[in-house]
């Protein structure tokens, strides 16, 4: 019987027969893989391909966006503004809008109307000189009170919210030792100050703006008065407290009234009258509610100017009579008047001058000052039409240049040509040519004087294909003086220049352009490559696996041989 011994690895290389086949195996599938890698060459070949036509129409389609904006009539017909006086008005001039120079002469601004309530609405601080119970939170000045320290003759007088008038007279005279005194006269509602010698009042450390309420200024005087009525109306308190002469009434809590045909709700319990009044700020009412502290009284203004009235009605409650408004009178508005070149007068309801009233189609005249006279001069915008232009040649620029960089070839030190990736591609190649012969060949068919772009100043160069801007002052004076010849040699429907390129564009770079064909068939040629080294690659790995399987039978009978041999010598020496 023959003697065993340990498994072994038939799979690994020449551990039976000292031969390294699993090498010569890696080898052979290798040299087998040599179709695959000249496919692969191909495809790279195939992918770059892609690569620079896509370069090619990602350029063309930027410059296709330029010669659009060629294209659109609505350039040549931007308008441009000069004021001769930018102080006394700004214009601005809408699509083609008629060009020319128009003087106007202004002799009056619109200015808004104004309804001005009656004035002294509010009450008086007290009803009687005793002013004892008139608490400075809760009393009628047209400004609260607050809380400090004021000065009087050099002495400091704390004021608190909670402190009546009468304290207030109290602390004086005891903070002057008796030098001042202080006294409410019901009859004028005004407050007086007293001294033996000239009283002085305030100081820069004053905390308390009672004495600016109160209307106290110095005059170099013993006797110091409130300047005007110091009962005022108080905005913040409920509309029932807040010291109007004439009390607000109105249906239980459901109070109305209309400006301008706007209903506007109040109740006298639960709103201030600063309520009322930011209602009727924020209201389609079109006003601007305001207090006039100063006359005591209530002001609306248009929001809009002109010589329009303002229209008010109570509905439900007084408010407007007790407000003083209902009972007031309208300061009436003013048109804006002017005239345009010495014509006859002209006026507008605000100060800006539109073609409702001058006449002049899409020119608007915004009037800083009255009295005054200014010339507007309305023309194309021509620095518009060259930024396009500019455009148009930089991307047309950059387009020949992307096409000489995939077409071209280079010689380098040692005399070695390298052609350009799509240097056999002669479609390509006379794509160049084309857009200049697009481009810079004139236009006969077309009647203007202007037939091309050399007529405008710019040249084209033979060896690059390139376009530049050669004579500045040839193009603006086209734009300055032809600028229908300008726009037809761009725009015409047949024969314009930018709607010709803007055919050869979409025929190439378009979506269904010779580009995108180009591509398409590329990408299906790398794919069947795909599918082809794919396909082979299966093939080497069955032919290695075969090698495989038959050098690992070999392995197998070699060990097989080699311990029949060991037990021949050990049994039979």
């Amino acid at each position: 019987m023959a003697a065993t011994s340990p498994t072994l690895d038939l799979g690994v290389s020449g551990l039976a027969s000292g031969f390294d086949w699993r090498t010569l195996v890696e080898q052979l599938a290798q040299a087998e893989r040599t179709p695959q890698t000249r496919l692969k060459s191909d495809q790279t070949k195939l992918q770059q391909e892609s690569s620079a036509y896509g370069t090619i129409k990602t350029q063309l389609t930027t410059l296709q966006t330029a010669v659009t904006a060629l294209t659109d009539p609505t350039l040549y017909n931007s308008r441009t503004t000069q004021t001769s006086d930018s102080t006394l008005a700004t214009a601005t001039a809408a699509t083609a809008a008629p060009q020319g120079t128009y003087t106007f002469n202004v002799t009056q601004l619109a200015v808004a109307a104004t309804q001005q309530g009656s004035t002294g609405i509010g009450g008086p601080l007290s009803t009687t000189n005793d002013v004892s119970g008139v608490v400075l939170a809760t009393a009628g000045f047209h400004t609260p009170v607050t809380a400090g320290t004021i000065t009087v003759n050099g002495k400091q007088v704390t004021i608190a919210s909670t402190d009546s008038l009468q304290d207030v007279f109290d602390n004086i005279f005891s903070a002057t030792g008796g030098d001042v005194t202080g006294s409410y006269d019901a009859s004028t509602d005004k407050i007086s100050l007293s001294g033996a010698g000239e009283i002085v009042l305030g100081s820069v450390n004053d905390t308390s703006n009672f004495l600016q309420v109160s209307r106290l200024q110095n005059n170099g005087t013993g006797a110091i008065t409130s300047s005007s009525a110091l009962g005022g109306v108080n905005l913040t308190t409920n509309i029932s407290g807040s010291n109007l002469a004439t009390a607000v009434t109105d249906d239980g809590g459901s109070g109305a009234f209309t400006i301008n045909g706007v209903s506007i709700s109040f109740d006298p319990a639960a709103d201030s009258i600063s309520n009322v009044m930011d209602r009727i700020n924020s209201s389609s009412a079109g006003v601007t509610a305001s207090y006039d502290t100063v006359n005591d009284r209530f002001v609306l203004t248009n929001k809009a100017t002109g010589d329009v009235g303002i229209s008010m009605q109570d509905v439900t409650g007084n408010f407007l009579a007790a407000t003083g408004l209902s009972s007031g009178a309208l300061q009436r508005g003013s048109n804006l008047l002017y005239n345009i070149n010495g014509g006859g007068q002209l006026s507008s309801q605000s100060n800006t001058i539109t073609d409702t009233s001058s006449g002049l189609s899409g020119l608007s005249v915004s009037v800083l000052k009255p009295n005054s006279s200014f010339t507007i001069s309305v023309g194309a915008d021509t620095d518009k039409i060259k930024t396009a232009i500019n455009t148009f040649l930089t991307q047309y620029n950059k387009a020949q240049s992307v096409i000489d960089t995939q077409t071209a070839s280079s010689t380098d030190a040692q005399g070695k040509v390298t052609a350009g990736v799509l240097a056999s591609d002669r479609d390509i190649s006379s794509l160049a040519a084309s857009l200049r012969s697009t481009s810079y060949n004139p236009a006969s068919a077309l009647t203007g004087v202007i037939k091309s772009l050399a007529d405008l100043g710019i040249s084209s160069n033979g060896n690059d294909n390139s376009l530049t801007i050669s004579d500045q002052t040839k193009m603006d004076d086209a734009l300055q003086n032809n600028l229908s010849a300008v726009t037809a040699m761009f725009t015409d429907a047949t024969n314009g220049m930018a709607t010709q390129l803007t055919a050869l564009l979409n025929k190439t770079a378009g979506d269904s352009g010779t580009l995108v064909t180009q591509q398409n068939d590329l990408t299906k040629q790398s794919s069947d490559i795909d599918t082809k080294i794919a396909d082979m690659e299966r093939v080497v790995q069955d032919n290695r696996q075969k090698m495989i399987d038959e050098f690992t039978a070999m392995e197998t009978a070699t060990s097989q041989t080699n311990q029949q041999l060991q037990y021949l010598q050990k049994n039979f020496p």
